[in-house]
């Protein structure tokens, strides 16, 4: 009966002895030691999603390890059987296959489902790299870039605060359809309350954008001691926009955000202005722990 079943606890005491045994001997090699940063890191563009996908990672690993061992603890439970009764029923040998067959099924399903759900936070963590580039430019203008920033369950992409004011900026990150139309493909109408893309519309990242700015202008008066007016921006890089009536979000696809940094007809803000609200989103921000030799 050992013999049958050695190459599949072989398999097993392997995977967990070299796992229990690389995390012992990493953990040893920190002691007496600590990270020289002596504050929290500020958080980067796409932050959260990040953090989302890397859960997602850790889902796939967990379903490759159990494709694994599932199936290696079936066929020890089938060798063991055998050993006690040579003569394996029919009915049981069906039981073993279906069982497999119902475990394939569920994890093709789940996984794919993950991949999904994984490429979606792909495409949104993409598109809001791509508009930080372009938004970090106005530091040469002298303003202040904030990214993913954490609200009330739920965060705000960027923020930017200069001489134009603040600005709250969601990122929407949607794949073009690819059937041959050329710049249809790319076209995205706003007439002020809807957007039309090629082949749907929607109307939430605009209710989106202006519930984040409303809640920034509260939370930003309160913090500051004096109103604060924050501008909901609503970004999609890639697309063309093309704006067919006004509306009370402004929207464009990420490049040149110059316009930002300029007054446009709004109140302007000072230096002092700047600082005192740069100070509180900052404060905010400033939440990341540094990774290295970090405890538990």
């Amino acid at each position: 009966m050992l013999t049958g079943l050695l190459p599949a606890v072989i398999v097993l005491v392997t995977m967990f002895t070299v796992g229990l045994s690389s995390v012992f001997i990493v953990r040893r090699k920190q002691l007496g030691r600590r990270s020289p940063l002596t504050q929290q890191l500020l958080r980067n563009p796409g932050e959260s999603l990040r953090q989302q996908i890397d859960q997602l990672n850790d889902k796939v690993n967990d379903c490759l390890l159990a494709t694994i061992v599932v199936p290696l603890i079936v066929c020890i439970a089938f060798l063991v059987q055998i050993q006690a009764n040579p003569k394996v029923t029919w009915f049981v040998l069906a039981t073993y296959i279906v069982f497999g067959l119902l475990f394939a099924a569920y994890m093709i399903r789940k996984m794919v489902g993950i991949f999904d759900e994984r490429n979606n936070y792909r495409l949104g963590l993409d598109a809001e790299l791509a508009v930080a580039q372009e938004l970090n430019q106005l530091l040469a203008n002298g303003c202040r870039v904030f990214h993913d920033f954490p609200a009330e369950k739920f965060n705000i992409d960027h923020v930017v605060v200069g001489p134009g004011g603040v600005h709250a900026v969601e990122t929407k990150g949607r794949a073009k359809p690819d059937k041959g139309r050329g710049a249809a493909d790319a076209n995205v109408k706003y007439d002020g309350k809807l957007l039309k893309f090629p082949d749907w519309q929607e109307t939430a990242p605009l209710e989106q954008a202006k519930r984040q700015a409303v809640w920034l202008s509260k939370w930003l008066s309160s913090a500051v001691g004096e109103p604060v007016s924050v501008n909901p921006v609503l970004v999609l890089p890639g697309w063309y926009v093309e704006r067919t009536g006004a509306g009370g979000v402004t929207i464009f696809n990420g490049k040149k955000p110059h316009f930002l940094s300029k007054s446009n007809g709004r109140e302007t803000l000072d230096e002092k202005q700047i600082q005192q609200i740069a100070h509180q989103l900052e404060q905010r921000c400033r939440d990341i722990e540094p990774t290295a030799y970090r405890k538990g």
